[in-house]
């Protein structure tokens, strides 16, 4: 029995769940998300509460019925809270701002760096050092995240580069004489 999929999602006031099929449709106050479940669950809406059943007892029946019980629960969280992700930008002279639907970074190079900001997701910069990206679906705003710290990760000596809020760097020592 999967522990994660035996719980039923529970939907919120204000947010609309509708079966066709395999695929399941979420409306709330955030937007629409969709979700489309393999043949080996079956989705159901009853009272508020959408639950997934396994259709078997096969191995990938039971592994796809924890995901898609967790898939369905981030499209609920996804239409209500949203998603999340903080970005710090720790060097001298980084720094990071906004520009329309661009966000221009400094990071040492010898060229700005202009990062295009896909739809559906939201990118903000209150700080210079700052960077937080928001969105509806957990995988995109994660993705973007990402795409975001590759430009400069952070380096092992100096702690310099664009870390996650809160994101611990094993720090190296340097060379000894």
């Amino acid at each position: 029995m999967s522990r994660i999929g035996k719980r039923p999602v529970e939907l919120p006031s204000g947010v609309t769940a509708t079966v066709s099929g395999q695929t399941i449709e979420v409306k709330g106050p955030k937007g629409t998300r969709t979700f489309n479940a393999t043949d080996d669950v079956t989705l159901k809406v009853e009272d508020n509460v959408v639950k997934v059943e396994p259709r078997g007892k096969s191995k990938r029946a039971r592994q796809q019925w924890g995901m898609s019980r967790t898939m369905v629960q981030n499209c609920v969280t996804g239409v209500t809270e949203g998603f999340k992700k903080e970005l710090e930008i720790q060097g001298v002279g980084y720094r990071a701002q906004m520009q329309g639907n661009t966000l221009k970074l400094n990071l040492g190079y010898s060229h700005d760096v202009d990062f295009e900001v896909p739809a559906g997701v939201t990118v903000t910069a209150p700080k210079v050092t700052q960077v937080i990206v928001e969105g509806a679906d957990a995988q995109v705003v994660g993705q973007v995240a990402a795409n975001i710290r590759e430009w400069r990760a952070p380096e092992p000596y100096k702690g310099k580069g664009i870390r996650y809020l809160g994101e611990y760097i094993f720090r190296k020592e340097g060379k000894k004489k």
